[in-house]
């Protein structure tokens, strides 16, 4: 796994790569891949994610999610990525880290998309570790959580291949495409990272 920082100031860029596949921080150049995949994905995403609001795949959408993912990165509450093919920089799907806690606790939320063309290609298992690293060894994060729906065994099997921990069971815990869900909770530690 390699890792490629390009910046180490905490609210500039930094780009992530690894093997055939890089992380960077969304920006409005990518509007037009987004909207495709977004638009050609969304029946294959929507029963995974919040309710999308009626102009979501808009351009007007996508400035507003850009504007939160940037002021969240600026106070460092989340780090958001697209995630790119390095051989035609094809967008492909997105990751982040929410709820970036430091303090006591050192933590943040995982969570991830990927486009229907692209599932089930094995990418989201080579980008999980490379994010982790950067969490656990560049922002310092001593834990890192993720939930997923119990019905959503793709993603609970891509949680425990990268080493996550079954910890409990959420009723209702997240409102997922207009309905309280309830979500079985992962986590992973810094000490259990290799």
């Amino acid at each position: 796994m390699q890792l490629r920082l390009l910046s180490r100031f905490f609210n500039q860029e930094i780009d992530i790569a690894t093997g055939e596949l890089y992380l960077r921080a969304p920006a409005s150049s990518d509007f037009e891949q987004w909207i495709k995949l977004r638009s050609e994905s969304k029946d294959f995403l929507k029963p995974w994610e919040p309710l999308w609001p009626d102009d979501d795949l808009t351009r007007i959408g996508f400035r507003r999610r850009l504007k939160s993912y940037n002021l969240q990165r600026q106070n460092g509450s989340a780090r958001t990525y697209f995630l790119y093919k390095r051989e035609n920089d094809q967008l492909i799907g997105g990751i982040s880290l929410t709820r970036i806690s430091y303090g006591i606790t050192r933590s943040a939320m995982l969570g991830y998309w990927m486009g229907a063309p692209y599932a089930g290609q094995g990418y989201m298992r080579k980008t999980v570790p490379a994010l982790l690293n950067f969490a656990f060894k560049e922002l310092k994060l001593n834990r890192i959580e993720a939930a997923c729906i119990p019905r959503n065994t793709t993603s609970i099997n891509l949680l425990r291949n990268c080493g996550f921990v079954e910890e409990g069971y959420a009723r209702e815990y997240l409102e997922i495409n207009d309905k309280r869900e309830d979500h079985i909770l992962f986590a992973i530690l810094a000490s259990e990272f290799t």
